[in-house]
């Protein structure tokens, strides 16, 4: 009988057990732990009003590996999906292998040091997790994991060969704060100042980063929101799908900002409030960013007041029979409704329902393999038609807009 552990409480956490828990078919035991243990009950409360669920909860500190490892052994679980921060990939990795448990996460590893990220020390794993006889499988939220997903469902269903690819990951919504990040701070904040990266023509290109005058951007007519401002932004599927995506001549992902988003941003970055490095306050070492995160509001709370919708999805454009063709799939997800079933706003939701998703495939062996995958290496078909069923419907339409070139 399946079991499975969620590692990480926030609010990624919070929508992976909610969805687990409506699906008793596939998860017949569900343990959420994190080191804060309120939350986890707080989550295990709620799951037991809405469904009549029981779910356990545990203290764990993912990084601790000898206590992850104590827990997987009293509780064995059959997978691991680690929702927590980033900096944890490579612990619970560890914790994996030694208990001889699957895994898999909604982001690549970034060390806490520096501002950059890359899959290469989780690719690093592959050997490890194919001689232990177990999967491990990356990224699988929405961007990354859907968005790769969308990518290798057209190379098997939609084109002969693909050309280009564009991920446009838009938040249309409004929580009320006069500034907050819809994911962990440090890591949203991390990732939107540094050197933008696309790849075109069997290279990396870089531009500036979005905050400068010099950055990318063009608006673009999102389904149902409307035309919103969008920046090139580096995103770490672009680096798995110049692998997996066969014939690829280029591939570049934008995001949406608003310009007070972009203003507060540029103040904080100015005053020194973003820096990573450490700065001496008082003979006490003080990490700047570390103290931001702390005075932000928690992203898990904006879900009470969130209004408004996300639009993700990607433009792809190749050649089936003969014929040049572009097509864009995407989902729309409401806010409001997604804190209404799960207690959590959309950036949350569309991240963790793709990670029961791919833990749902897992435990029924239909992506299967012993190593480290990127979810685009598996069959898209299935998990395309259970993001129909699961609360993320997608569309399909020919595209005839124009992009930048």
């Amino acid at each position: 009988m399946p079991k499975v552990l969620i590692i990480g409480s926030g609010g990624v956490g919070r929508v992976v057990a909610h969805k687990c828990a409506q699906v008793p078919e596939v998860f017949t035991e569900i343990m959420l732990a994190s080191r804060n243990i309120s939350k986890c009950n707080t989550v295990r409360d709620e799951i037991m009003e809405k469904s009549g669920r029981t779910i356990l909860t545990a203290k764990v500190d993912a990084d601790n590996v000898q206590e992850l490892v104590s827990l997987m052994k009293e509780f064995k679980p059959d997978l691991a999906i680690n929702v927590a921060l980033p900096y944890q990939d490579l612990s619970i990795m560890d914790a994996c292998l030694e208990a001889g448990v699957n895994y898999l996460d909604t982001a690549n590893y970034e060390p806490p040091e520096s501002a950059h990220f890359e899959y290469s020390w989780q690719w690093a794993y592959k050997d490890k997790f194919k001689e232990k006889g177990i999967t491990a499988v990356l990224g699988c939220g929405f961007d990354p994991g859907v968005s790769n997903i969308f990518s290798s469902y057209a190379q098997k269903n939609l084109f002969d060969s693909i050309s280009t690819i564009d991920i446009l990951d838009c938040n249309a919504g409004n929580h009320g704060h006069p500034f907050a990040t819809n994911f962990n701070p440090e890591i949203n904040i991390r990732e939107v100042t540094q050197t933008v990266r696309h790849w075109e023509n069997g290279k990396w290109v870089e531009s500036p980063p979005i905050l400068e005058p010099e950055s990318i951007h063009f608006g673009f007519d999102y389904p149902v929101v409307g035309n919103k401002e969008s920046y090139l932004l580096y995103h770490e599927e672009l680096e798995s799908l110049i692998k997996n995506i066969k014939g690829l001549r280029r591939i570049r992902f934008w995001m949406t900002f608003s310009e007070n988003y972009l203003t507060y941003l540029r103040v904080l970055k100015d005053v020194g409030m973003t820096r990573i490095d450490p700065v001496d306050y008082e003979n006490t070492k003080v990490i700047p960013l570390k103290l931001l995160k702390l005075l932000l509001p928690d992203p898990a709370s904006l879900g009470v007041n969130y209004t408004g919708k996300t639009v993700i999805g990607n433009i792809i454009s190749g050649v089936k029979d003969g014929r040049e063709r572009s097509v864009y799939i995407y989902n729309i997800c409401d806010h409001a409704e997604a804190f209404k079933e799960v207690g959590a706003q959309a950036v949350s939701y569309t991240t963790g329902v793709p990670a029961m998703i791919g833990a749902m495939l897992i435990l029924q062996k239909k992506w299967n393999g012993a190593g480290v995958f990127n979810v685009e290496e598996f069959d898209p078909n299935p998990f395309m038609d259970l993001l129909n069923k699961h609360g993320l419907p997608w569309k399909l339409e020919e595209y005839t807009g124009k992009l930048p070139e």
